[in-house]
């Protein structure tokens, strides 16, 4: 770490060449009724005006991350927590194509309200930043926005918090409709209250009355230009709003179709990058995109798949989940998460590998508490069974009772899994015998999807037919008794 002293020197330096330059300015010297840091203070910068034509882009702090420095608080648990926390935001860093230069950590009871870690530490800080030459300051933790302005003061780069570093990769890989306006919407509601401006541009008045028909008793104070921003913001926010509904809509009626078809449905739900996508692969031969990068699947995939037993049930593959998952992003995704609670049962795929899954298994629950998923049957699979540590693995499976160890990458496991599925999931509750004629060959195809044939037998009649089915269908087939 550089010195105090050769940073003072460097400061005194640094002033003495502003005041250099001011000096050498012809026009900077106007008399003694002029403030020298005033003056610099109301020079024109070139390209810090707000007047564009998307007003997704007003002074947003789009990423575009280079050299980054991370900072963390730790403010409860062990050391190691800290650091593992420090170490996920240096793989969500690199996920949005940052290189990262370095990572302190700070020791407090709560964030300073000014800078987040307080003013000596970010002076500290903006020595690491011009030791490392970092572009980016990363904080592992939402700022508010008086935050995120000292601390950018002080450090004098830009500043991010790991809110918006989880938008943004999200941004990066959503590729659907219905994806990117989730994201889009959840960006706008953490960026709202974030919104500013440069100078007077964004407390300028837009007027209210014109020349032709108003007098001066008309003219009122108009908008500002940043409540015009504010109102085009809440006016697109709307129109996604609207937007998800509809695809949402949409999403209901296939779910509607596949309950009253009694389909039987899984959901794979889980940490990000703890394998879900490898696992519906493994499952169902989906050839779902598998790449070793947090949120590399946004969109969900609904995919056919049997049990060893013959019965069709559906597997979906939902978004990962992080700790401190962003509010804004839990809202958006609602819809899209909905699918978990909407399943007989769900898959909650955790990383053997990781030093601390049991971390991931508590924050994944508390994002599918928060949309109503919590009561659904859960088995826990733990993947990566390959690269994990026996002891904490062992420790994962007494843990969690009725857990299945599998390898995704290997397919160990896989086997035992598919018949674990099959034993869990619901069966039909009534035990029929038929005749089918094969007129009603109908009758024995609802009886294949819908339920469990226990036998199946081709006679002169039609087919003789042995099945657990729902009690809907149980009563159609009681219409052709065995004879």
């Amino acid at each position: 770490m550089t010195h105090p002293e050769g940073s003072a020197a460097r400061q005194q330096r640094a002033d003495a060449l502003m005041d250099e330059q001011l000096m050498s300015d012809p026009d900077s010297f106007d008399g003694e009724q002029y403030d020298r840091e005033e003056r610099a203070a109301l020079r024109r910068v070139a390209g810090l005006s707000t007047e564009l034509a998307d007003v997704t882009e007003v002074e947003y702090r789009q990423l575009r991350l280079e050299r980054v420095v991370l900072v963390g608080v730790w403010m409860s648990g062990s050391a190691d927590e800290a650091e593992s926390s420090l170490a996920e935001l240096a793989a969500l860093a690199e996920t949005a194509g940052a290189l990262v230069c370095d990572g302190v950590i700070q020791r407090r009871q709560k964030p300073d309200p000014a800078t987040y870690i307080g003013s000596g530490k970010a002076a500290e800080l903006r020595e690491i930043v011009e030791e490392t030459g970092a572009d980016t300051v990363v904080c592992d933790g939402e700022l508010s926005p008086s935050q995120l302005v000292h601390l950018e003061d002080v450090v004098r780069v830009k500043v991010v918090d790991r809110t918006a570093l989880i938008l943004d990769i999200f941004a990066q890989h959503a590729k659907s409709r219905e994806g990117k306006a989730q994201v889009a919407l959840a960006q706008m509601e953490y960026m709202l209250p974030r919104l500013r401006g440069w100078g007077q541009s964004m407390s300028r008045q837009m007027g209210g009355g014109g020349g032709g028909g108003g007098g001066m008793a008309t003219r009122g104070p108009g908008e500002t230009k940043i409540e015009t921003d504010r109102r085009q913001i809440h006016e697109r926010m709307a129109r996604l709003r609207r937007e998800i509904a509809q695809l949402k809509t949409g999403r209901d009626i296939k779910r509607e179709e596949r309950r009253r078809n009694k389909v039987l449905s899984v959901a794979l739900a889980g940490y990000t990058n703890a394998g879900k996508s490898s696992l519906l692969n493994r499952l169902t031969g989906a050839g779902v995109l598998v790449e070793n990068a947090l949120f590399a699947t946004l969109d969900t995939t609904v995919r056919r798949a049997e049990t060893p037993s013959g019965r069709s049930y559906t597997i979906a593959d939902t978004v990962g989940f992080v700790r401190h998952l962003p509010h804004h992003l839990v809202e958006a995704f609602r819809s899209t998460i909905e699918e978990v609670a909407d399943a007989h049962l769900v898959l909650h795929v955790v990383d053997g590998s990781h030093p601390e899954p049991e971390a991931q298994l508590a924050s994944v629950r508390e994002v599918l508490a928060e949309v109503g998923a919590g009561g659904i049957r859960e088995v826990v699979v733990v993947n990566k069974a390959d690269a994990a540590d026996p002891d904490v693995l062992s420790r994962l499976l007494e843990a969690e009772p009725g857990s299945i160890a599998v390898s995704a990458r290997t397919g160990d496991g896989i086997e035992a899994l598919r018949d674990f599925i099959d034993i869990l999931l619901p069966r039909p509750e009534v035990e029929v015998e038929a005749m089918v004629p094969y007129t009603e060959g109908g009758l024995v195809s609802r009886a294949h999807r819908e339920g469990e044939v226990l036998s199946a037998e081709h006679t002169d009649q039609g087919t003789l037919l042995k099945a657990r089915v729902g009690p809907e269908l149980a009563s159609a087939l009681r219409a052709y008794p065995q004879p």
